[in-house]
């Protein structure tokens, strides 16, 4: 929740009276209604780190920092101290007065909100930044400021959110590939995904206690699940490198690296604007990958769908995954044709309008009628939704 810009989240410590916890809330404004006695002085400290941040709503002329976080202090009308306080100041005493989830919210806050990219360019500030996807989008917006000192620590930060994103997504990837339900064989293997509630509740009904109105569980059952063998499938990823598109890139890299490593696909992943570029020598690598990639410049997806035709070895053992916002900068005429010659063959096409963790459509809606209507599908999934509709396609 916020009020007048600042998280309201567990700031201190349990035993702070609600007045004051209202006061680093609301701000020094609200300091003679409320009528807290006051703060002590690491609360003071708060409150000074919170001014620096959410007091600057709606006057960007007097930031300490420019909106493109390149700015300083040069100009602005004096101040109480907290205002002239610098990002390693002001990071310092963020780090030492508050929980973990504030810090990441009050940093994400920084860059996302307020535009003050030198958490990100400074190398004092890098060193010691906690990792989350908002730096790392951050990183990839302004990694072409850095210079080599500030890019290597940079890269460290996009390793340590990579590894993160990797480790959540490879379970459902390897989850997604372990085979279909067979609902009338049984597995002596316990796995949480494939238990069989109903048949471990009728065959332990006998266990019922009434007074606790539980069942007392002595033999849980499981599905099994059926292998599927077949040879390889093809993924050919297409994706937007566009701004608006970020999400899309760096949950695709990391897609693309959980996709590599399954037995029964081969996977591809070529970035695009108006040029075409080729990353699957580099997929198992992602941090690599979003070091390279140049967000912005315009779109030809007709261009990268046609690179895509060349690649395809056997139609119907290949998906095209369109990873874009399908406002088409080139021919909307061409995509529409290659899309629908690649459907005619057997290739299947599915565009992707989003494919961030939370899945937030925003995409030309006209232009994906348009391929609907000649064969290809169109959606948004999460990561983990998408391995799930792969798995489905390669019938193994």
């Amino acid at each position: 929740m916020l009020l007048r810009g600042r998280p309201l989240s567990k700031l201190l410590d349990e035993d702070v009276p609600p007045l004051v916890r209202w006061r680093l809330v609301l701000g020094e404004s609200a300091e003679g209604g409320l009528g807290a006695g006051g703060l002590n002085g690491e609360q003071q400290a708060a409150d000074a780190a919170l001014s620096w941040l959410y007091d600057r709503e709606g006057d960007m002329a007097q930031r300490d920092i420019a909106p493109s976080g390149q700015g300083s202090s040069e100009g602005r009308d004096g101040g109480d101290g907290a205002s002239v306080m610098s990002v390693p100041d002001w990071l310092n005493d963020v780090h030492r007065l508050f929980p973990q989830e504030t810090i990441e919210r009050l940093e994400g806050d920084a860059v996302d909100r307020y535009g003050i990219h030198e958490v990100v360019t400074n190398p004092e500030v890098l060193a010691r930044i906690e990792p989350n996807e908002t730096l790392l989008r951050a990183v990839m917006q302004t990694k072409h400021l850095m210079n080599p000192e500030v890019l290597e620590l940079a890269r460290k930060l996009v390793a340590k959110v990579v590894k993160r994103l990797m480790e959540e997504l490879a379970r459902e990837v390897r989850a997604a590939f372990l085979g279909t339900i067979d609902r009338r064989r049984r597995s002596l293997i316990p796995m949480a995904r494939n238990f069989d509630a109903l048949k471990t509740l009728r065959g332990n009904l006998k266990n019922y206690d009434p007074e606790t109105r539980r069942v007392l569980v002595e033999t849980p059952w499981f599905f099994s699940r059926v292998r599927r063998q077949s040879d390889k499938w093809q993924i050919i990823m297409l994706v937007d490198e566009s701004g608006s598109m970020m999400d899309s890139v760096i949950h695709s890299a990391v897609t693309a690296a959980c996709l590599w490593g399954m037995p029964a696909v081969k996977t591809h992943l070529v970035i695009f604007d108006t040029e075409v570029v080729d990353l699957t020598d580099q997929v198992t690598d992602p941090v690599e990958t979003l070091m390279k990639v140049q967000l912005g410049g315009g779109t030809d997806i007709a261009r990268a769908v046609a690179y895509a035709q060349e690649l395809v070895e056997v139609p119907r053992r290949t998906i095209v995954l369109l990873i874009t916002d399908f406002y088409e900068g080139g021919s909307r005429l061409a995509l529409v044709r290659r899309v629908k010659e690649l459907c005619a063959q057997g290739t299947h096409v599915l565009g992707l309008a989003a494919l961030d963790s939370k899945a937030n459509p925003c995409y030309d809606r006209d232009m994906a009628k348009q391929l609907v209507n000649v064969g290809a599908q169109v959606g948004a999934m999460t990561p983990g939704e998408l391995a799930n509709w792969i798995a489905e396609k390669v019938k193994r």
